[in-house]
This record gives C-alpha cells, sequence and structure tokens, in this order.
C-alpha cells in the first residue's frame, strides 16, 4: 500500500495557445502553472492572507525551476501539484508535481520548485518579513513529511525516494 503526502491540486486543460509550433507545450507555461496553482491555494485555503497582500504583504519569487519528464499537448488534462518543501521564517519553498491524468492512470511528466520570500513596505523600501500565521497554518497539510493517512494512487514513472 502506497502511503501519498498530501497535496493542493489545481487543475487544468492544456489549450492551444499554450503549445508551440511543433505541438507539445511551451515550457514558459509550467511556470504560469505554478504561479496560478499558487493564487488558487491562497484563494481557497488562505484568504486573509489576500488581505494582506492587498495591504503591504509581498511575495516575491526568488527561484523557479521545473524539470521535464514527458511532452504534453493540446487538451492534455493536467493535475498541478503543489506541496510544502521548506518553511522558514521568511521564506516558503514549495515543491510542484505536473501530472497528465488520463483514463484512471497518473503519469508524471514535470516536477518542479519554486522559492518565495514574505517582504512587507513600500515598494522601494520592502523589508523580509515573517510568514503570516494564516500561512503558516493554510500549509501545515501539505509538509512534505508529513504523510496521509489515506492510501494514494500510484504514479506512473515515479521514483520512490527513501
Amino acid at each position: 500500500m502506497t502511503v501519498e503526502i498530501p497535496y493542493y491540486e489545481y487543475k487544468h486543460l492544456v489549450g492551444f495557445e499554450e503549445t508551440n509550433l511543433v505541438g507539445n507545450v511551451y515550457y514558459v507555461n509550467y511556470v504560469r502553472w505554478q504561479g496560478r496553482c499558487r493564487e488558487m491555494f491562497l484563494l481557497e485555503k488562505a484568504p486573509s492572507v489576500l488581505d494582506d497582500i492587498r495591504d503591504d504583504l509581498k511575495l516575491f519569487t526568488l527561484k523557479v525551476e521545473c524539470e521535464f519528464t514527458a511532452e504534453i499537448t493540446a487538451f492534455d488534462e493536467l493535475s498541478i501539484r503543489m506541496r510544502l518543501e521548506d518553511l522558514t521564517q521568511t521564506q516558503i519553498g514549495f515543491a510542484f508535481d505536473y501530472v497528465r491524468v488520463s483514463k484512471g492512470f497518473d503519469e508524471l511528466i514535470a516536477r518542479g520548485r519554486q522559492r518565495v520570500a514574505c517582504m512587507r513596505g513600500p515598494n522601494m523600501d520592502t523589508k523580509p518579513s515573517r510568514v503570516p500565521e494564516a500561512l503558516r497554518a493554510a500549509l501545515a497539510p501539505y509538509a512534505i513529511g508529513v504523510p496521509s493517512a489515506a492510501p494514494g494512487r500510484q504514479l506512473v514513472g515515479v521514483r520512490s525516494e527513501g
């Protein structure tokens, strides 16, 4: 029995506008989907943080990366699965699995990471700020290293880490 780490899921249907002339998804879209997943997480799981952002909280993306294992094309159904990789006083590390969902199978097509810093203050004078408590609480269930009690589906093409 496989125990899966809980994740926040953003589902996406790939459109033609996200592909290149060859017909596969243009690489920059993976980064866009990371951002969209993070935004939807805030909207659904930590809406009070959005009020904080409207005030003076800024979430600066410090680093983004993505490793591709398979190509996807228009009308592929994706599940972008976000987990909390690490959390410091002022920064958040996210891990993303990009999974093609087709005919009952999950196929890992890419893995990504993102590091975000919390900052406050006017645009020309921002300073590091603690990750808001509401955001910490919302992210806690998705922390890597905290396995889910329910069995999960095995991803095709995923190496077991351990």
